[in-house]
């Protein structure tokens, strides 16, 4: 039998030599670098599975919203300021004047959704687009789900010619061609449920905030990959469409020169780089013609107000 011995406990054994908050923040750490991960995760695995959704599914989810509003930052113009002020006391005159509005803005909307057909004969999928038109100030065109394409007034007020809004147009059709309006909501929806779940945080200001940024549906944010690859598709279909790319850059070129100088929200979500330019730039090079003429806009579209130059 082995001879019993209780010996004398070092002192300090279960004390670390090392400060605890350093343990602490190295498993903080650890966590959250776990989570950025699995957010970064889920988010990559929901752009790729949402683009399984059929496209019919799609439009039927904007048309079952119904709701969803094509908002816009209210801007006074001085042209309507005037008009209001000047505006007969008459209801009649008034209904007139808004019937007028009505049927020239459905005008507008009926050309636009002809260019835009027109340039969608030339696409690899042509998923259909329902063209939109916003009597608003501001410089804008935007996809949203279920082919939905909204272009502003003020946008068209700096566009010399229709090869230069046929760029506008083929690029947010390229956005519609490639899906990215659903993946774009399938990645914010998707790490914002997961974020909800993480922080607990079920008193409902996430889940609302979720329910308006599939309300809204204005402004979802594409990668700047999404954006390189719609130029590059636009181009190609106004090849296709007018044998040249003359006057692509139009847009890209006023927004590099005003972009203090007007309200404008295209882009405003990715920042306008020069080298989208300069690729517009080699590939007008590459098919450049000895003749390139542009299509002028229609006489009765000519809308006064912001200069190209």
């Amino acid at each position: 039998m082995t001879e019993y011995s209780n010996p004398q406990i070092p002192e300090g054994i279960n004390i670390s030599a090392e400060h605890p908050l350093k343990d602490f923040f190295l498993m903080l750490s650890a966590i959250s670098f776990a989570l950025v991960l699995a957010v970064l995760l889920l988010s990559m695995f929901a752009g790729q599975l949402v683009r399984f959704i059929p496209f019919s599914v799609e439009q039927t989810l904007t048309e079952n919203l119904g709701q969803w509003q094509l908002q816009l930052p209210e801007t006074d113009s001085p042209d309507e300021e005037s008009a209001a002020a000047t505006l007969p006391d008459d209801e009649q005159a008034l209904a007139q004047s808004n019937t007028e509005k009505q049927v020239y803005n459905a005008r507008v909307e009926a050309y636009l959704q002809q260019l835009g057909n027109h340039l969608l004969e030339n696409s690899k999928r042509p998923l259909p687009v329902a063209l939109h038109y916003i009597d608003s100030d501001i410089i804008n065109a935007f996809a949203t789900l279920g082919g939905h394409i909204v272009v502003t007034r003020g946008l068209l007020t700096i566009l010399p010619n229709e090869n230069s809004l046929a760029m506008v147009l083929a690029h947010e059709i390229a956005h519609v061609q490639h899906r990215d309006p659903i993946v774009a909501l399938g990645r914010g929806l998707t790490v914002g449920l997961a974020l909800m779940c993480i922080t607990g945080n079920g008193d409902g200001a996430m889940a609302q905030q979720l329910l308006g940024e599939v309300n809204l549906l204005v402004g979802l944010r594409f990668s700047r990959d999404a954006e390189t690859a719609a130029d590059q598709a636009a181009l190609e279909l106004l090849l296709q469409h007018y044998g040249h790319v003359a006057s692509a850059d139009q847009l890209f070129q006023y927004l590099r020169r005003h972009q203090g100088d007007a309200p404008i929200e295209w882009f405003s979500t990715h920042p306008l780089h020069d080298q989208r330019i300069a690729m517009i730039d080699r590939f007008a090079a590459k098919h450049r013609l000895a003749q390139m003429e542009t299509t002028p806009l229609p006489a009765w579209l000519q809308i006064s107000g912001h200069s190209i130059n």
